[in-house]
C-alpha cells in the first residue's frame, strides 16, 4: 500500500489525467464557450482549497452559477443563480473536467477526499483533519457513497476510512462506482438544497 500511496498513485494520476484531458478537450472547449455566454464572460470558478497537509492551492471548476445579486448587493441563493446550462453541466458532472489540470499539476489526485473550503480547517476535530493526509480527489469514497446527499459526519468518516484503506483495487472500484453515479445522476445535491449545506463544526 505504501508503494502505491507514495509513488504509483501519482504516476497513474499524471498519465490518466493527461490522456483524459486530451480526449475531453473538444468538450472542454464547447462547455467553456457556453458558460462564457451564460455567465457574462466568466466560464471558470477558481477558489483556494486546502490540499495535502492543508497546503492551499487554487481549484478550478466550470462556473455553473452566475453572479446575480439582490437590490442590496448580496448574492442571490444558489438555486436562483444556477443557470440552465449550469444545471445540465452539474448534473452530468462536466463541471469537474477543469480539475484535471489540478491533477496534472500535482495539487489533486483523481481519487481522494474532496477538497473543501479553507474556512472549514479550524472546525475539524483531530480525526477529521486526517482527510488531509492524502491529496484531495476529483472523486472519492464519500462521493460514491452518497456524494452531497449524505451528512457531514458520515462524509468525514468515509474520507478517513479511505485514507486508512487506500489501494489500487479500491481506487479502481471507486472509478467504476463514479461512472455509474454520473450516468444515474445520483447524489448531486443534498435533499432540499442545490449544493451541500455549509459545515459549521462538530
Amino acid at each position: 500500500m505504501q508503494f502505491y500511496r507514495n509513488y504509483f498513485k501519482r504516476f497513474l494520476d499524471l498519465i490518466v489525467s493527461l490522456v483524459a484531458f486530451s480526449l475531453l478537450l473538444p468538450v472542454f472547449i464547447i462547455v467553456t464557450a457556453l458558460l462564457y455566454i451564460a455567465n457574462q464572460g466568466k466560464p471558470f470558478f477558481v477558489q483556494p482549497r486546502p490540499g495535502r497537509n492543508g497546503r492551499i492551492f487554487r481549484l478550478v471548476k466550470f462556473k455553473t452559477m452566475n453572479d446575480r445579486k439582490d437590490a442590496a448587493g448580496n448574492l442571490l441563493s444558489d438555486a436562483e443563480r444556477l443557470t440552465a446550462v449550469g444545471r445540465f453541466i452539474r448534473k452530468t458532472s462536466l463541471d469537474e473536467i477543469p480539475q484535471l489540470i489540478n491533477v496534472i499539476k500535482g495539487e489533486m489526485s483523481l481519487i481522494g477526499p474532496r477538497p473543501l473550503l479553507v474556512e472549514y480547517l479550524p472546525l475539524y476535530n483531530s480525526t477529521q483533519k486526517r482527510r488531509h493526509e492524502v491529496r484531495p480527489g476529483i472523486t472519492g469514497w464519500a462521493q460514491v457513497n452518497g456524494r452531497n446527499a449524505i451528512g457531514w459526519k458520515e462524509k468525514f468518516e468515509l474520507d478517513v476510512w479511505y485514507v486508512d484503506n487506500m489501494s489500487f483495487l479500491l481506487d479502481c472500484k471507486i472509478i467504476v462506482f463514479t461512472l455509474t453515479k454520473v450516468v444515474k445522476s445520483e447524489g448531486v445535491s443534498q435533499q432540499g438544497h442545490v449544493t451541500m449545506t455549509k459545515f459549521t463544526g462538530n
